[in-house]
């Protein structure tokens, strides 16, 4: 419980530390940044053997690596303009669609109508909503979904964590020249590079490392059921570490949204 608890926290501590870079480096350069730190650790583990791969192992690690850059680079965005907590949470609708649409009991049906009504309520219409930063938390969220499948599909072409490490390879290859461009336009900061370092280490490294752990003795619905409450932690992290204060409706809304996750995998049969 500690080792899910620390990874969930770090996670989110990591993206509001990364947050504050933004000013200096945008959200584009904190996201290379933390690529750049995640091919580093995934690499290290997962030592992968690029020359050995065919082409059906390849194309999916390449899907994957689009993925994953593009799922950081629009949460990202999205915390920039919508805060931690209701980026985080919309991002969540992802695996939580995967595991609705597996599923066949009236009970899922209900968490799917729970958790509609929670983005709901997020999103109701207001002259202040920003309703880009909405959809970029729900393009995030989409690509959560797709790097899920992915991933399903290159552990079963590639052994151990290889197809990871070469996907996060990928990525921070392709965000190599964006990088450069980011720190020519924009010099960064030292205090900058930390937050964005620390993003990375904080929000990637420590996260995988922690649940690659954690997965060897924790089964895997009761580690499912804890990721849900990722976006309570990143609400009380925007609020404590960014001054990013919700409302009651909001905290309904991320509410309902953990709701629907923790009731659908807990009452799914093993």
């Amino acid at each position: 419980m500690a080792t899910m608890f620390g990874s969930g926290l770090s996670n989110q501590t990591g993206a509001a530390i990364g947050s504050l870079a933004f000013p200096v480096l945008g959200p584009l350069g904190v996201v290379a940044v933390r690529q750049y730190v995640a091919a580093l650790v995934l690499v290290a583990v997962g030592r992968p053997r690029l020359r050995d791969f065919t082409w059906r192992q390849w194309w999916p690690v390449l899907l994957l690596a689009g993925v994953f850059g593009t799922m950081n680079l629009t949460l990202y965005s999205a915390i920039e303009r919508i805060g931690l907590g209701l980026a985080v949470t919309l991002e969540f609708l992802g695996p939580l669609s995967i595991a609705l649409a597996a599923a066949r009991r009236r009970l899922d049906a209900g968490c799917a109508v729970l958790a509609a009504a929670g983005v709901v309520v997020l999103m109701r219409p207001q002259s202040s909503t920003d309703y880009l930063g909405m959809g970029l938390g729900l393009v995030a969220a989409c690509c959560w979904a797709s790097y899920i499948l992915l991933n399903r599909t290159v552990g079963r072409r590639i052994p151990g964590a290889q197809g990871s490490a070469a996907a996060a390879c990928v990525s921070a290859v392709t965000f190599l020249p964006i990088g450069i461009v980011v720190a020519v336009r924009h010099p960064p900061t030292v205090s900058a590079v930390l937050c964005a370092v620390a993003a990375g280490v904080l929000s990637s490294a420590v996260p995988y490392l922690a649940d690659l752990l954690t997965l060897r003795t924790v089964p895997a619905r009761t580690f499912g059921l804890f990721m849900s409450v990722n976006p309570m932690l990143a609400a009380v992290v925007g609020w404590v570490i960014l001054g990013q204060g919700l409302g009651l409706p909001e905290w309904a809304g991320i509410g309902a949204v953990v709701a629907a996750n923790a009731v659908s995998i807990a009452t799914t049969r093993t």
